[in-house]
C-alpha cells in the first residue's frame, strides 16, 4: 500500500473513532498515535497523517456545510460515520490541498477507494456523487453579477 494511501486510511480510521466517541477535545491526538502504531508500523513518515488530521479538523465547519449543500437529502448526522469522514478527507484535499501535490481527480479517487474499502455497499457511489458535485461546481467559470 502506497504510503499516502496508508496515511489517508489512518486519518479516516482516526476521524471515525473520534467522531464515534463524540469528538472529545484532546482525544484525537491519542487516537492518531494509537492508530499509527497499530495500522502503520512500516510508515516511514507520519507528517502527512498529522497534517491531514490537523487541516481536516481546522476546516470541519466549512467542510460539513459543503457536504450539506452537496447532499441536501442526507443531513450530516444521517450519513454513516465512515462515509462522513471519507467525505471530509476528500473535500479537504479537493478544496484546500495544493493542486499540484494532490490533483482533484486523485483526491476524488482516493476518497472513493477509502469508501469502497471501509464503507458499505453503496459508499463508493455516494462519495463519488458528492465529490463529483462539488468538483463540477469548482470547474464552473466564475461569473460576475
Amino acid at each position: 500500500m502506497a504510503s499516502r494511501h496508508l496515511s489517508r486510511s489512518i486519518v479516516m480510521q482516526s476521524l471515525y473513532e473520534w467522531d464515534f466517541y463524540g469528538k472529545k477535545p484532546g482525544a484525537l491526538e491519542k487516537i492518531v498515535e494509537k492508530n499509527i502504531k497499530e495500522f502503520g508500523p512500516g510508515l516511514e513518515n507520519t507528517e502527512f497523517v498529522w497534517k491531514l488530521i490537523k487541516e481536516v479538523v481546522e476546516h470541519l465547519p466549512q467542510i460539513d456545510k459543503i457536504i450539506g449543500k452537496a447532499a441536501p437529502e442526507w443531513p450530516i448526522e444521517q450519513i454513516t460515520i465512515i462515509d462522513r469522514n471519507v467525505l471530509r478527507i476528500g473535500l479537504y484535499e479537493l478544496l484546500y490541498e495544493n493542486k499540484e501535490e494532490v490533483p482533484p481527480k486523485v483526491a476524488i479517487n482516493e476518497a472513493i477507494e477509502l469508501a469502497k474499502t471501509f464503507g458499505g455497499e453503496n459508499s463508493g457511489k455516494f462519495v463519488n456523487g458528492v465529490l463529483g458535485t462539488v468538483y463540477k461546481e469548482l470547474e464552473k467559470p466564475k461569473t460576475k453579477d
